[in-house]
């Protein structure tokens, strides 16, 4: 039986993709290092110093910087993406997504958060949607990144639910498949070929329906 949902933050309740990739090639251009736009595909569900790694590697400098340097180079992009994520608001939620979270609320299902985004609170404040969920990962807290299931493991113990007990919802292969992971049912958003290993996909979060997506689960368990 359903009594809980689980949610990626960037690609699912909001869009601030772009805001990552801008602070990534600003940061990468100062090192020398050009980052086409679709680069931030490559970037989705993973953590700040996953991505600086990937970055360093596309752009041959992995063994140019020491760690506290990586470390040092991560905080300057953070500080740039809080800057600018500071002027979201509700207009940023992206389509539907408000309304499924009130319905599942309405529900009396529980709501986790598990982004990689160590910035999600700020995120959630500027988006009016912080009281909205019932647990949040800390991400501090975890020993590994997508695709590992560690982070939406985490996010149903602090539910207090079973592995059959809750949808989480990713936009990325890493995300989609550390909820497989994980033995939970996974809704994907985007790309069918990209995400197949989803048990649900819809192209958009405009296509969401919460009552489509309980009947496929109750079907399968």
């Amino acid at each position: 039986m359903l009594k809980g949902l689980i949610f990626d933050l960037d690609g699912v309740i909001t869009d601030s993709a772009v805001y990552h990739l801008k602070a990534w090639q600003d940061l990468a251009r100062g090192i020398g290092i050009e980052l086409p736009e679709e680069f931030g595909d490559k970037l989705r569900g993973l953590s700040r110093m996953d991505s600086l790694e990937i970055i360093l590697e596309y752009g041959h400098k992995e063994n140019d910087y020491s760690q506290e340097e990586k470390e040092a180079l991560a905080a300057k992009k953070n500080a740039a993406y809080v800057n600018a994520v500071k002027n979201m608001t509700r207009a940023d939620i992206l389509p539907k997504m408000d309304d499924l979270l009130k319905q599942a609320k309405g529900q009396g299902l529980k709501l986790a958060l598990a982004s990689a985004s160590k910035n999600a609170p700020l995120i959630l404040k500027q988006l009016g949607l912080a009281d909205m969920f019932d647990a949040r990962v800390d991400p501090a807290t975890l020993k590994h990144g997508k695709p590992d299931p560690e982070i939406y493991i985490r996010a149903q113990e602090l539910l207090g639910l079973e592995k059959n007990e809750v949808i989480s919802f990713e936009d990325a292969p890493a995300g989609v498949a550390a909820i497989k992971a994980a033995g939970q049912f996974a809704v994907g958003i985007g790309d069918p070929i990209v995400l197949k290993g989803a048990d649900y996909i819809v192209g958009s979060t405009s296509a969401l329906d919460l009552t489509e997506i309980e009947k496929v689960f109750e079907a399968g368990n």
